[in-house]
């Protein structure tokens, strides 16, 4: 299966706490349809302390499910469906909905 939306593209979160809210995909996770957006989500983690570190609170994001996420068109700053076309060489794309335009990352 393509993959809609990929590590570096810009989304914006449609549904959730953080809906409205625009971030980088710093990692996807197609077997779980999840994905790490940067900033997003934030989640509370408890860390013991060790020998090396200090022990506490720490802030990390936690994994968002893809449904939720609208890609942001490059082009035209706005949220976008994606969509597959293949080219005349064989080589499949990804497409804006809105536009049209060929998605390149």
């Amino acid at each position: 299966m393509a993959a809609r939306i990929r590590k570096g593209d810009t989304v914006l979160v449609i549904t959730g706490k953080d809906k409205g809210r625009r971030g980088e995909v710093t990692r996807v996770m197609p077997s779980e349809s999840r994905a790490v957006v940067a900033g997003i989500n934030m989640a509370t983690h408890h860390t013991r302390q060790s020998q090396t570190e200090q022990g506490g609170i720490q802030y990390r994001e936690a994994s968002i499910h893809l449904s939720n996420l609208k890609l942001i068109d490059p082009k035209s700053e706005k949220p976008t469906k994606v969509g597959f076309r293949v080219l005349e060489g064989g080589r499949k794309v990804r497409v804006a909905k809105a536009t049209g335009e060929v998605i390149e990352s």
